[in-house]
């Protein structure tokens, strides 16, 4: 998860077999420095993103995020984190698209941190962009930005099912990087990425679907649930659905206007979350305007509870691509 992430809804600590077991050496060519010499600008659960600045003198290098594994975990935890941080590694190293968060090195930096450095560009996370609207008040974010993301998700969604045969498997906005006024939009954090077969169906019998709960659909939260691409593209759903809400799907903050610090766990209706999860969350569509009809569309159908129903990221790409004026080069 980079950069920045929600503070209670976080991919959890879980994790089962998906891809090849075998392990990625670590490549001991790059020095990544000790974590007090990066700046730290986004964590996740069991990791920490930092900036490494790579300017020597008299050379200009383009700055990485750099993943760790965080200090604070127990050995036992710490285990589990690095050997997802090594399957992250051997998938995104296999990966190159412009809507992807591109792969530079797989090492251990001078404090003995296994790290995963990528591509970095000045970017946030969507995430970070929601939560700085939400607080400035300005509402949702205007269609014509919105179809942009869920357009270029929708490619690199594609790479991924078509060419990769790879479901993503944690798709929300913490997970869709942002560079400059969204002149680029890539999604990042295939660490708990599943295989898929021809049909688009989960292929390893023995893997399990992890994603972070308000996105899962409902296939996801039922034992004998059949995961295809079309989890990802119900994920996909909600995330437009973050951009005119600039909420957390499923959870019931108080309303505009009320005093935050008044608000705590036992104002959380637990049953009501747990019961609505899988399920599309309400929109007040008569607070947006025309220019929201598109967005709307693209939100209902993706979040239908029965994927057969949702559209596929070639679908959404049809979609957009013949009725939305939008450039081809973001």
């Amino acid at each position: 998860m980079e950069p920045g992430a929600e503070s209670s809804f976080k991919t959890p600590c879980k994790v089962n077999r998906r891809m090849s077991p075998g392990v990625s050496t670590p490549s001991q060519s790059v020095t990544i420095p000790a974590s007090p010499f990066m700046q730290k600008f986004g964590y996740g659960t069991g990791v920490s993103v930092y900036l490494m600045k790579r300017s020597p003198k008299g050379m200009s290098h383009s700055p990485w995020a750099v993943k760790k594994v965080s200090k604070q975990c127990d050995q036992l935890d710490r285990d589990l984190y690095e050997q997802r941080l090594n399957e992250e590694a051997k998938v995104l190293k296999t990966l190159k698209h412009p809507n992807i968060v591109g792969y530079r090195a797989f090492t251990t930096s001078k404090d003995g941190s296994l790290c995963l450095a990528m591509e970095y560009g000045g970017s946030k996370s969507l995430n970070d962009l929601i939560e700085a609207r939400n607080e400035s008040r300005l509402g949702p974010f205007p269609a014509d930005v919105i179809l942009k993301v869920a357009l270029n998700v929708a490619r690199g969604l594609k790479y991924l099912h078509n060419e990769k045969n790879i479901l993503h498997g944690d798709i929300k906005s913490s997970n869709v990087v942002v560079m400059g006024d969204f002149e680029s939009v890539k999604l990042c954090d295939v660490g708990v990425c599943l295989p898929l077969d021809e049909n688009m169906t989960m292929s390893d019998p023995t893997a399990h679907y992890i994603g972070t709960q308000s996105w899962n659909p409902k296939e996801a939260l039922e034992d004998d649930g059949i995961i295809t691409d079309k989890a990802d593209l119900f994920a996909l759903g909600l995330t437009l659905w973050e951009m005119m809400t600039l909420s957390i799907p499923h959870v019931n903050l108080p309303p505009e206007g009320d005093d935050e610090d008044s608000f705590d766990e036992q104002d959380f209706d637990e049953d009501a979350y747990y019961e609505a999860l899988g399920t599309r969350p309400p929109l007040n569509i008569e607070e947006l305007d025309h220019s929201y009809r598109k967005v709307i569309e693209l939100f209902l159908v993706c979040t239908s509870e029965d994927p057969k129903e949702r559209p596929s990221a070639a679908d959404i790409l049809e979609f957009l691509e013949d009725t939305q004026p939008l450039s081809n080069d973001v």
